[in-house]
Formats: structure tokens, sequence, C-alpha cells
């Protein structure tokens, strides 16, 4: 098997772990709550508001505090919906595995011991089970 064949094996791997499967279905959970589209819609609406002020030659600073804070608020509305906060960690904890994977094949490539070359921020235990963030 060559390396192109061996990517291609740990790509396929990658999609039958229990983390990408888990962030897969929290995502089409996400998806189909028509309520938190609506608050997405809205957040992308306000964000549009926002460049449009921005890049106006006469813009309105108070209006664009004044977004910014209804920007915000909105992200927190979203942040607080349950499915959204589900699909986010499941992410994360998918996100942090990915990085230890990308880390060893990185490191290997530099010249150091696959077997034990590893991603290792401050504060990770090095398990993503109980992962908080990698990046």
């Amino acid at each position: 098997m060559d390396i192109i064949e061996l990517a291609r094996q740990l790509g396929k791997e990658i999609q039958n772990d229990e983390s990408y499967i888990k962030m897969r279905l929290a995502e089409q959970t996400s998806e189909s709550d028509a309520e938190l589209q609506k608050l997405i819609d809205s957040y992308n609406t306000i964000r549009i508001e926002i460049d449009d002020e921005a890049t106006n030659e006469n813009r309105d600073m108070a209006k664009l505090r004044e977004l910014n804070a209804k920007l915000r608020k909105s992200y927190a509305e979203i942040m607080q919906n349950e499915k959204m906060a589900a699909y986010s960690s499941a992410k994360q904890e998918f996100q942090c595995k990915l990085q230890r994977v990308m880390a060893i094949i990185q490191n290997s490539a530099d010249g150091e011991n696959p077997e034990i070359t590893d991603y290792v921020p401050s504060g990770c235990s090095g398990s993503c089970s109980s992962c908080s963030g990698c990046h």
C-alpha cells in the first residue's frame, strides 16, 4: 500500500471514528432545528448590516456599536440553544482528535518518531474524550 492509499484509509477511519459520527449527528440535529436556523439567519443578517455600515464612507459609529451589541446578543442566543451547544461540544471534541492526528503526521514528516510524537497543548490530558478544546 502506498502513502496515498494509506491516507485514503486514514480518511475512512476518521469518518468511522465515534467522535466524527457524534459531531455529524449533532450537526444534522442542529440543522433540522427551525428555531435555531432562524436565530442563525438573524445573526447573519446583522453581520451583513455591520459589514455594510463599516464599509460605508459615512459610517455611523453609534449605529456600529448598536449593531455589534445586537450581534453579541444574537450569538449568545444561538449558543444557549441546546442543539447548538451539543454540536459545538461534539465538534470541539472531534477537532481535538483531528489536531492530534495532524500533529502526528506533521511531526513524523519532520523526522520525529511516529510511535511517540503527539500534540499535547498545555492543559490537555491527552484524552480527547474529555477535551475542552485544543485550539
